[in-house]
């Protein structure tokens, strides 16, 4: 099968065209043709913390029951008074079943949220945006900026400490 357009989300999904393998099971039961199946599909995307492009294999489980359309008539003489649950209900048309739907929410609840490259990934450099995994040694010397005006202040005093160091005799070229 071609994967559909936008089956994903935005971080890491199945490219438009990709193809996506089906494993089906098609079971005829009294209300209709139960599906159960597996897709697997590649994945691609990039980490959330690096924003490193990765690639994945995805498998994803599903089951899915396609009733009869005269099953309808049949579960209104039932007069079960479920609305919510007829409305979610899938019908075959013509004998056929349209996938699209039932494989969409599979490989959509699958999908990790938060893909990353591998689970240490260290990330990004919140100040420069270095990656990190690049350089582990990476770091910058940072005051907190509530103390950035006494670090001036203490700069200026040791300025002045330097002019108004005490001198030798002899080191001022104005005595001589």
């Amino acid at each position: 099968m071609v994967a559909p357009k936008d089956l994903g989300i935005e971080v890491i999904g199945v490219r438009e065209g990709a193809t996506v393998e089906l494993d089906l099971r098609l079971e005829s039961v009294m209300e209709g043709v139960l599906v159960t199946g597996t897709a697997r599909a590649p994945l691609t995307g990039e980490c959330v913390r690096c924003l490193e492009p990765l690639e994945r294999e995805l498998e994803a489980d599903f089951q899915e029951m396609y009733s009869y359309p005269d099953a309808d008539d049949r579960s209104r003489d039932a007069d079960t008074g479920d609305d919510a649950e007829e409305e979610d209900r899938l019908f075959l048309e013509a004998d056929l079943f349209d996938l699209e739907p039932v494989l969409r929410d599979a490989v959509v609840l699958a999908l990790p949220l938060q893909p990353v490259c591998r689970e240490d990934c260290p990330g990004l450099c919140a100040e420069c945006g270095a990656r990190l995994a690049d350089d582990p040694g990476h770091h910058h010397d940072a005051a907190d900026i509530r103390w950035a005006a006494l670090q001036g202040l203490a700069e200026a005093m040791r300025d002045g400490e330097k002019d108004n160091a005490p001198r030798r005799r002899g080191d001022d070229p104005q005595e001589k």
